[in-house]
């Protein structure tokens, strides 16, 4: 491990390595989308990412000659574990230049700190949660990313298997363009489940709906209805919290449909919202002095009326991509035609908002049922990304 060090993350100095990192790796990548510095120092802040016992994460820095040029988080999420039943060490927000001495160095001080831990199986990149960013590019490395999705160069796989990692699983993100009309299979399925089932769609704006009650409902209806997708765990009460008083000021909310029974029960959601992708970029990471402003112009720009769309205020906020984030139905409905009132409610929307394209998060390249729900939008599957796997106990390199 010739002249790399590898430093716990302890201090502010370090914490400004990590950030730093992949704004130099990333820095003439007009692919790259920065996440925001304040999110990332988060990751620090015990207090917010941690429940006594559930979690165990620990940031690490790979120097050369004091020179930040890698990063990697530790995380053991035991709650995934016992779900799942499995002693693994994730890792994420893993970033190396090319060099496969500074990516052997970041990947073997997770494992031994896992391991110091009982844990006997190294995968990644993950999450702390499942709604984090999880999964490495190992295609499509031309195209843009998204605000909640990894991109990497195309170097980062080829080191995994030169390090003896494999598949674990692979998911795609599928890309449409937005229909003008809505297609026939939708429309009558929708007025079917909205006449049979009694079901109907609310906006968290609208008048007598309480965001946060509703909110949360969605949220519970999420840990319901991932609890079987590979390595799931539930968000708890606390986490969902903190996911609501994150998203809900920034969210428009007639792009979050919220599906409801008879009983005025939450049944289905889908949280979508215009893509802060070219905001990111020109922020750079950074919310000041000006990275608020490309933040706000984008977030309202589709809300305007037309005519103000033009105003020089406004000009160069638009994103013709919608970003479908989180989609559930929760289980005792699935198969019953309720993504269908997504899209007769989304699709007439999204047009009238300027919408061009809409692309989801990543999905499980076995999850059949939810690809297929999309053939008649011709969909088309891009940026592959992979979850890498090693066993802790046998992971020598030849």
């Amino acid at each position: 491990m010739p002249n790399i060090d590898v430093r716990k993350v302890t201090c502010r100095k370090e914490q400004d390595d990590f950030i730093s990192v992949p704004k130099y790796i990333y820095k003439d990548c007009p692919q790259w989308v920065p996440d925001l510095d304040r999110d990332v120092r988060m990751l620090f802040d015990r207090r917010r990412n941690t429940e006594p016992g559930d979690f165990h994460i620990q940031p690490f820095v790979a120097y050369r000659h004091d020179l930040p040029l890698g990063r990697i988080v530790g995380i053991v999420n035991r709650k995934a574990n016992e779900r799942w039943q499995q002693r693994v060490v994730r890792f994420g927000q893993i970033e190396f230049i090319d060099d496969l001495d500074v990516s052997r160095a970041l990947l073997d001080v997770v494992e031994r700190w896992g391991r110091s831990m009982g844990m006997d199986t190294l995968q990644g990149p993950m999450g702390i949660t499942d709604f984090d960013k999880e999964g490495m590019l190992v295609e499509d490395f031309h195209l843009t990313g998204t605000m909640n999705t990894i991109y990497n160069h195309d170097y980062y796989p080829a080191h995994l298997s030169a390090l003896g990692f494999q598949k674990a699983v692979d998911w795609v993100q599928i890309r449409i363009r937005i229909p003008q009309e809505v297609p026939v299979r939708y429309s009558r399925t929708a007025q079917y489940v909205r006449e049979q089932m009694g079901l109907h769609v609310v906006k968290l704006g609208d008048p007598g709906i309480d965001k946060h009650r509703y909110g949360e409902q969605a949220m519970r209806l999420f840990n319901e209805a991932y609890k079987p997708i590979f390595g799931f765990a539930a968000l708890s009460d606390a986490q969902i919290t903190a996911f609501l008083n994150r998203y809900l000021p920034i969210i428009d909310p007639q792009l979050v449909p919220i599906v409801l029974n008879e009983q005025q029960e939450v049944v289905g959601a889908a949280v979508t919202i215009g893509s802060l992708t070219q905001a990111l970029q020109k922020a750079g990471g950074r919310l000041w002095p000006t990275g608020w402003y490309h933040l706000l112009k984008s977030l309202k720009w589709h809300s305007l009326p037309s005519v103000l769309r033009t105003a020089p205020l406004w000009q160069g906020g638009s994103s013709d991509t919608v970003e479908m984030l989180l989609v559930g139905v929760r289980p005792d409905y699935q198969g019953m035609g309720v993504n269908a009132l997504f899209f007769d409610d989304l699709i007439p929307i999204y047009n009238k908002c300027g919408f061009k394209y809409a692309e989801t998060g990543p999905q499980l390249e076995d999850n059949v049922r939810e690809l297929s729900q999309w053939k008649p939008l011709k969909p088309e599957y891009v940026k592959r990304r992979r979850c890498f796997t090693r066993p802790i106990a046998n992971n020598e390199i030849t």
